[in-house]
């Protein structure tokens, strides 16, 4: 009986060590949704986790029934250890991590912007402490090591206007006032505000234009671009300006006469297929599904957190005001408020319960 007690007696402390970790770990992911529901949740998280389980083993050294000298070397070794494993692990993945931190620090994107990493370009879907993923025009899912998104320059598209413009060669026997009114044209067509257009480069066999304008409906990049090609080439079609420059009639023999442009240009067709290719439906809304996603999830978070820090402000005005009208509004914005919180939080959570 007594060789049982000491037993007990000498085992219970690091069963309490490792009761309490566990315990700890396993509320930190109940709170983890409530707590924070950012998109970086996961990356916060897991450090807390890292970070008890470090703290739990040097507690579980002391806990042994050790004398004083002894728990020092033991102590001492298991630094040794973690610093062989740091030291032996991929350079890259430490790198990876603290890629991570800093960009969970100084958030240059979020969930649902735009970004062009050298070759890369899509919508970002998440960002965790070794990677980032995005979505490409392709649909398709493409992983980037935070350590490649810290080492190379990051585009980031506005989220709430960006401005979209393409290049067009026209040959010097067209007046660029033309040009320029005829690009306008296409550029306002396609829903781009303050239109521009710009002579980039005076070619050998060419002039080199610039149209753009910022787009309001960011979402919508790929197709807006599109849809200004497109209306670029019905204007300039449509009002017998060419698109060739000297060196392809050099090698094609054509009649002055002859023009290399559609017989009916597609600004003086008024047949269904023209309707047809104007339709609000664009390929955003399913190449990009995952990144929406995850972009509407992050506007809710925002308007969220918006609701509670109004609440906070209202409750706070409520206590300090005594006029009678003044508590009566407050007390009427209050239960707005109180709806709109609940209501973005049932929002956010059958959003984040979704299967992926």
């Amino acid at each position: 009986m007594d060789v049982m007690q000491n037993i007990f007696s000498a085992v219970w402390p690091l069963f309490m060590v490792i009761l309490i970790a566990c315990s700890l770990i396993w509320l930190s992911h109940r709170l983890a949704p409530k707590v924070d529901q950012g998109e970086d949740t996961a990356l916060k998280w897991q450090v807390v986790d890292l970070f008890i389980v470090l703290i739990a083993l040097v507690f579980a050294v002391i806990a042994l029934p050790l004398d004083t000298d002894t728990q020092g070397q033991v102590l001492s070794l298991l630094g040794v250890v973690l610093t062989g494993v740091i030291g032996l692990s991929s350079t890259a993945f430490v790198a990876n991590g603290m890629a991570g931190l800093m960009l969970q620090i100084s958030r240059p994107f979020r969930p649902g912007d735009w970004v062009t990493v050298n070759d890369e370009f899509g919508r970002v879907i998440s960002v965790s402490l070794m990677q980032t993923r995005i979505q490409t025009q392709t649909r398709d899912v493409t992983t980037l090591p935070n350590l490649y998104l810290i080492k190379n320059p990051v585009t980031v598209a506005h989220r709430d206007s960006t401005v979209i413009s393409t290049d067009i060669s026209l040959g010097y026997d067209v007046p660029h006032t033309q040009v320029q009114e005829l690009l306008e044209t296409a550029a306002s067509e396609t829903g781009l505000e303050e239109p521009f257009v710009m002579v980039q480069d005076l070619l050998d066999h060419a002039v080199l234009y610039r149209i753009g304008g910022l787009l309001k409906e960011t979402h919508k990049m790929l197709s807006k671009r599109s849809q200004l090609r497109k209306c670029i080439l019905e204007q300039l079609h449509g009002h017998g300006v060419e698109i060739v420059s000297p060196g392809f009639i050099n090698q094609r023999q054509l009649s002055p006469e002859a023009q290399v442009i559609p017989k009916v240009p597609v600004v003086h067709d008024t047949s269904q297929n023209r309707q047809q290719n104007t339709s609000e439906d664009t390929p955003e809304d399913w190449i990009f599904d995952e990144a929406e996603e995850a972009a509407n999830l992050e506007e809710l978070k925002q308007r969220l957190e918006q609701a509670k820090q109004q609440r906070k402000e209202d409750s706070k005005a409520l206590k300090d005001t005594a006029n009678e009208q003044q508590r009566s509004d407050l007390e009427a914005r209050l239960k707005k408020l109180d709806r709109a919180v609940k209501y973005l939080e049932a929002r956010i959570a059958k959003k984040q319960d979704k299967p992926s």
